[in-house]
């Protein structure tokens, strides 16, 4: 697979990488962790040298991280391992909501996560979501001393705002920003997009499979089982779902009059976007992850481009997240 590098301080990587978060939360009861493992190794196969992982994707417990330490510790020299603090997991009933950025809590963090990731260091230290009750300027100088201790290799920003950004960056390079971007979600092409162009920050979108509605498996949301986050998501409810499986159609047409998937349609969109961008769609399956490797083979044309922005102009329809997470994760 070709590579790709993430901004200016030489971050190299695949152009396509692995999102973890799904093996062990969100979609639903993980699945047998040797098949997670199996799948995180067959992607070092077929060339992805991405994975990305997170304290929180644990519940706290460290699962998610392990898992992974576990599938890359006989290559781990090979691959980009980037993981994430921010969050506060000492409350089960606040689990995602519940912030910690101080300088103490992300140093904690950092010694479990090379622990559970089997690592002595960590390439990509992101801020998890930005905590409003700690200056970002504190978290930039506390992730910088990892760098300077060597713990940290580039420190990176998970949905951060544009001056959130700005005021990491004057701190400590902010090498990557990672928030969500799809054809479904366009949020960030008013502003963030060309502050990090600007700056020089790479561009790690997640959920660039709209959680799973870019593909070809789609049902109601009140089809997905307890603990999955598409049952109540409102992109999967009333007429917002079934105005979506109707844009999903003709999408599907396009992708398939170019030989394509959907979902190839849908990373290759995302790759076409800016040459500093790496998509890291998630998967459980190795046949998935064929299918999705193979999406950075697809070259889409301008009348392609066209022709998905004639169908989703803004997006999907129905909002990407509850309004009180929304709150809970504003940033400026």
């Amino acid at each position: 697979m070709q590579k790709r590098t993430l901004g200016a301080q030489g971050l190299t990587v695949s152009a396509l990488g692995l999102g973890t978060m799904g093996m062990t939360m969100a979609y639903g009861p993980g699945g047998d962790p040797a098949d997670s493992i199996a799948t995180l190794r067959r992607a070092h196969e077929l060339g992805v040298t991405f994975f990305d992982t997170a304290e929180l994707y644990g519940l706290g417990a460290g699962t998610n991280e392990a898992l992974v330490g576990e599938a890359v510790e006989s290559f781990r020299d090979e691959v980009v391992l980037a993981t994430k603090f921010g969050f506060d997991l000492s409350d089960p009933a606040a689990i995602g909501t519940a912030l910690d950025s101080r300088p103490e809590h992300i140093r904690e963090v950092a010694e479990q996560s090379l622990r559970h990731l089997r690592t002595d260091h960590i390439d990509v230290l992101y801020q998890h979501r930005v905590d409003p009750d700690v200056p970002i300027e504190d978290v930039a100088g506390a992730v910088g001393d990892l760098v300077t201790a060597g713990k940290v290799r580039y420190f990176g920003l998970s949905e951060a705002g544009p001056k959130t950004i700005r005021r990491a960056h004057a701190v400590h390079p902010v090498s990557v920003l990672q928030t969500e971007y799809s054809i479904f979600e366009r949020e960030v092409e008013d502003e963030i997009l060309p502050l990090v162009r600007d700056l020089g920050i790479g561009f790690v979108p997640y959920s660039p499979l709209g959680r799973g509605f870019l593909t070809s498996a789609v049902r109601p949301g009140a089809e997905y089982p307890d603990g999955d986050m598409r049952r109540t998501d409102a992109r999967w409810q009333g007429d917002n779902y079934t105005a979506n499986v109707a844009a999903i159609a003709r999408l599907t047409e396009l992708a398939e009059s170019r030989g394509a998937t959907v979902t190839q349609l849908a990373l290759a969109w995302l790759l076409a976007q800016d040459e500093h961008t790496v998509p890291i769609p998630g998967t459980r399956s190795t046949t998935r992850l064929a299918e999705n490797v193979a999406a950075a083979d697809l070259v889409l044309t301008a009348a392609d481009l066209a022709l998905v922005h004639e169908i989703l102009p803004h997006g999907s329809y129905g909002d990407r997240y509850p309004a009180a997470l929304v709150d809970a994760w504003a940033s400026a």
